[in-house]
């Protein structure tokens, strides 16, 4: 595509490594708004889920006049499918990673790509979990790296939360919050870190509202998320959300949080707890708060 018809000046090519739910609609996103963009993983069956999952999301969006077919058959086009992690980082402008949640992991990931990606590539983790000052360092571009945080179904979320470390530059941000724009999102920028970043802070402190009223004895949870959706007009209450998001991974989150702040209040509230033992995990174990069939 030429640069005076591209969405953005400069980011010609978009990789997205991870194609788990997050990675492939944040890679269809990328696609859908112009951009010659490349879905990474580490084995062909992942690849190949990934891309059926995302033709049978497009389709269905087709035929109830969400999409036209053009736009999906023009974005398809400019989406590779692919193993080959370097091959794709050796002409890239701007990577998102949406990776396992895993420090180590993380950290031998951007080192790689730092390795292989032009030098004015921006590095960027999808994570809320890991700020990227965890693995900037890891690189020698700790100015080109940033956290780019989606929310999921990433293909209907509005919000990205743009995060800068403490050696992020300008440009980078505002590269960043321009990317994001062009992809049709309503950037937020962070002046600096925090754990949870701004939505999930937010949605936190309701959490662990809903959560003490519930360990208090104050309420049910199906009254409190009745409340929740009544009186505050959410979509779904809190403890329905947490079984949609699962109960396994609000509790990691929390501990992901308490790792990184070492302050108790950060810990994971004694009824998630209970549940995560359990195996208990929300939809997709078939049970949480609430039971499934």
């Amino acid at each position: 595509m030429s640069e005076s018809t591209h969405p953005l000046a400069g980011i010609e090519h978009v990789t997205v490594i991870g194609a788990g739910a997050m990675g492939s609609q944040i890679a269809m996103v990328s696609a859908l708004a112009g951009y010659t963009t490349a879905l990474v993983d580490i084995a062909d069956e992942y690849v190949a889920r990934a891309k059926s999952q995302l033709e049978s999301r497009m389709n269905r969006d087709v035929e109830k006049g969400r999409r036209s077919q053009e736009d999906v058959t023009v974005a398809f086009d400019r989406l590779t499918f692919t193993t080959d992690r370097d091959g794709s980082a050796a002409h890239t402008d701007f990577v998102i990673e949406a990776a396992v949640e895993d420090l180590g992991i993380k950290r031998e990931l951007f080192a790689d790509l730092d390795r292989t990606c032009p030098p004015h590539a921006i590095l960027a983790t999808n994570s809320s979990n890991i700020v990227s000052s965890r693995v900037a360092d890891a690189t020698g571009r700790p100015d080109k790296v940033c956290n780019f945080h989606f929310f999921n179904p990433a293909l209907v979320m509005e919000c990205v939360e743009v995060v800068p470390n403490d050696h992020t530059s300008g440009e980078t941000v505002e590269t960043a919050v321009a990317l994001a724009r062009s992809f049709g999102k309503k950037p937020v920028t962070l002046k600096r870190e925090t754990p949870g970043f701004v939505a999930n802070r937010l949605l936190g402190a309701l959490r662990t509202e809903a959560l003490k009223l519930y360990e208090e004895g104050i309420a049910d949870f199906e009254d409190i998320d009745v409340a929740a959706k009544t009186a505050l007009r959410h979509p779904m209450g809190p403890f329905e959300l947490m079984d949609l998001v699962g109960v396994d991974v609000v509790y990691l989150i929390r501990m992901a949080e308490y790792e990184q702040t070492g302050n108790p209040e950060s810990l994971p509230r004694p009824a998630i707890k209970e549940l995560y033992e359990a195996g208990r995990f929300g939809r997709k174990s078939g049970q949480g708060w609430y039971s499934y069939d």
